[in-house]
């Protein structure tokens, strides 16, 4: 799969990418470039409106995929959400509107955190958001905000569930799991067990973008997912049939958030829908397989 260029046939599409640096955006460019695309990070920061606006307009990018923003969800600093997430998302879409030349596409990645403790089995596109916390409320913000560009930018949103794989930092769950199975460590502290999630590759993710960008329908929210839930008990079994080390699992008060999501799931049928119709369809590896790379590139860096 290849973007058209808005130049001519022959060049390469440019595909700006917002949070290149981070988990996501390392990943996504590696399989944009491995696809002919022409990858830009941007440098400015969001909330510079100034150099934001002169590297805008120097780059004039066929596509942009905004990865940028504050991942880790516990984050204290609730003021940050919605300076990176709303303001600064703003502050991007502002200055893509002063383009002689507007992007084919606009791809902005939300979260799946907005549809908080949903009534659904299965979370969809259209039903009412209950975000319960700072990351999720700032979210919903952006959205809402993207919308009101929509008679201006071609903009997609996507709602990406959880997703893991080599490279995500320690403090998220998985690679936290992870790293106490390779190091064979006697026991972990962890918060919340009853929990449901989907715990999604990153490739899955990048690849879902990638197809969006192309493909998706300009004013029209995505989930990004694979409606298939996992408990944490799960991951642990799974890891443990990996790697044969058992471990012991101490709850640890500190780590029990007071407002949880208990389960995280989301439909995935618009995105099929959608990838179907271009006779086209998402690949979803096995957890076993993601979690065999993540045990090897920790057990690497550990060596």
């Amino acid at each position: 799969m290849t973007f058209s260029a808005s130049t001519t046939p022959s060049s390469s599409p440019t595909l700006l990418v917002t949070g290149a640096r981070g988990f996501t955006g390392i990943h996504i460019t590696e399989m944009a470039q491995k696809q002919g695309i022409k990858v830009i990070a941007l440098e400015s920061n969001l909330n510079d409106e100034k150099a934001l606006n002169q590297e805008i307009a120097q780059i004039s990018p066929d596509y942009v995929a905004h990865l940028a923003g504050i991942s880790f969800v516990a984050s204290k600093d609730h003021e940050a959400f919605y300076r990176v997430h709303a303001l600064g998302t703003s502050n991007l879409l502002q200055a893509l509107t002063k383009l002689q030349t507007a992007p084919k596409k606009i791809l902005l990645a939300s979260s799946a955190t907005v549809y908080g403790n949903s009534p659904n089995h299965l979370s969809v596109e259209d039903q009412p958001l209950t975000p319960i916390d700072h990351y999720a409320i700032s979210k919903v913000a952006m959205e809402d905000m993207a919308k009101t560009f929509f008679n201006r930018l071609p903009i997609v949103i996507a709602r990406p569930f959880n997703y893991t794989g080599p490279g995500q930092k320690g403090n998220f769950l998985i690679p936290k799991l992870v790293d106490h199975f390779a190091k064979r460590k006697s026991f972990i502290e962890l918060g919340n067990l009853n929990i449901e999630r989907e715990f999604n590759d990153v490739n899955m993710i990048c690849d879902a973008y990638l197809k969006l960008l192309e493909l998706g329908k300009a004013n029209e929210i995505y989930n990004v997912c694979s409606g298939q839930a996992r408990s944490l008990q799960f991951v642990v079994d799974t890891l443990k049939k990996i790697t044969g080390h058992a471990i012991e699992i101490r709850v640890n008060p500190d780590f029990v958030r007071a407002s949880e999501v208990h389960r995280m799931v989301g439909s995935p049928e618009k995105l099929k829908q959608l990838l179907a119709g271009n006779g086209l369809s998402l690949q979803i590896p096995a957890l076993e397989n993601t979690f065999k790379q993540m045990l090897d590139a920790s057990s690497s860096s550990s060596a």
